[in-house]
Parts: structure tokens; C-alpha cells; sequence
């Protein structure tokens, strides 16, 4: 609850910064030229933690996450990475096609208790600038475990864009 208050403050007080970054204008489809992005992500497919975004010029964009936390003797961590293909683009928003794919680990001493540790997903999802210079997205991916479940399970992710 205190990340999310933390979370809701740093938006709130980032109302009035500015972004480095220029969203191409209302009809434009193309992103001309790279933009980076770093943030937090939150998702059962492609994992929590830090994640970095990379827009390539185009329609095409990839993000890596990752996370770790020990607590006593318990090790949890993720690895995911995440493809997306925009569908459509305004100045402020974004609606796109994703794939994600992830590695869950939780357990001690090399074992790990989790029943489905890879997990891949797909599915589509929303950006919003809004917030200047940083960006929200949501996503609904159906997402299939390694121990045979498929799911329908959300993902969001902030990040700041720079060139």
C-alpha cells in the first residue's frame, strides 16, 4: 500500500514537469526514430520489477523486466521480456499488440516451488501520456504456464521516455 501511495504522489507531483520526448502528431503511425523508457512493470507474463522500453522507428517496440527479493532464506526472482506492435497512435495514447514471456523463480537453495515458472502470454494493450513525461500502460494478456493453466491476466508498467 505505501508503493502505491508512493507511486500516486510522484504522478500527482509530476503534473507540471516535461518530457523529452516528442509523441509524433495526431495521424502520424510512425515513430521517426528511437525513444528509450525506463520504469517499474507489474505482470504475470513477462514479470515485476525494473523494466527498460526501447520504441524502435516504426510500428515495433520490446521491453525487458526484471526483479529480485530475498527475504530470509527465500529467493524470488523474474525475468521477462515483452514484444509490442502498435495498432494505433495518437499524440496521447497508444493501443498495441503484445506477446510476453517470462521466468518465475521462488524457492531456497536451488529449488524452485512454483508449478508453472515459465510463463507466455498474449494479448493487447493501452499507453497514456497524459502525465507528462510519464507514460501508463495496461495490458490483458491470456496467458499459458508452464504447468498447463492459461489465464486471462493483467499487466501495467510506468515509464519515463527519453531519446
Amino acid at each position: 500500500m505505501k508503493i502505491l501511495l508512493a507511486l500516486l504522489t510522484c504522478f500527482l507531483l509530476s503534473a507540471y514537469g516535461y518530457s523529452q520526448v516528442a509523441i509524433p502528431s495526431e495521424g502520424s503511425p510512425k515513430i521517426q526514430r528511437s525513444l528509450f523508457g525506463v520504469g517499474i512493470s507489474a505482470g504475470m507474463g513477462s514479470g515485476f520489477g525494473l523494466s527498460f522500453r526501447h520504441h524502435l522507428p516504426g510500428q515495433f517496440s520490446y521491453q525487458i523486466v526484471g526483479g529480485i527479493i530475498k527475504v530470509d532464506r527465500r529467493l524470488h526472482y523474474n525475468l521477462g521480456c515483452e514484444l509490442q506492435l502498435d495498432l494505433d497512435r495518437s499524440e496521447s495514447t497508444r493501443f498495441f499488440a503484445c506477446g510476453a514471456t517470462g521466468y518465475f523463480y521462488s524457492g531456497e537453495t536451488g529449488h524452485n516451488d512454483l508449478a508453472g515458472p515459465w510463463r507466455t502470454g498474449l494479448g493487447i494493450g493501452g499507453e497514456w501520456s497524459n502525465i507528462r513525461p510519464f507514460n501508463l500502460s495496461a495490458e490483458l494478456l491470456f496467458t499459458y504456464f508452464s504447468d498447463g493453466t492459461v489465464l486471462p491476466l493483467p499487466q501495467v508498467a510506468v515509464h519515463y521516455y527519453f531519446f
